[in-house]
């Protein structure tokens, strides 16, 4: 429990910085199925990366919070939002 509340006390910043940690032990996660190695190398590689994928992704997610989730959504809905007036008011003007 004291893990989670030191977690939970990190700034928003570094909660959407580990949460993006994720992304690239995802890819080489599923990327390492393509090296020439034996299958049970494989499958350590794949356990390994896909459980630093997952404990970046927890982590993340307990930095961030239920808040800081919200706030995390509500920016990515906003900057689709902005996209889209940019696009139709280039369209406009054409």
């Amino acid at each position: 429990m004291k893990i989670r509340q030191w977690l939970q006390s990190l700034s928003f910043k570094t909660g959407v910085i580990v949460l993006m940690c994720c992304i690239p032990f995802y890819i080489l996660s599923f990327a390492q199925m393509l090296l020439p190695i034996s299958a049970t190398a494989k499958g350590i590689l794949w356990t390994i990366l896909f459980g630093l994928a997952k404990t970046f992704q927890y982590g993340g997610l307990t930095i961030l919070g239920v808040e800081g989730y919200n706030r995390l959504k509500s920016r990515m809905k906003r900057k689709k939002h902005d996209n889209a007036q940019e696009t139709s008011a280039d369209d406009r003007k054409d």
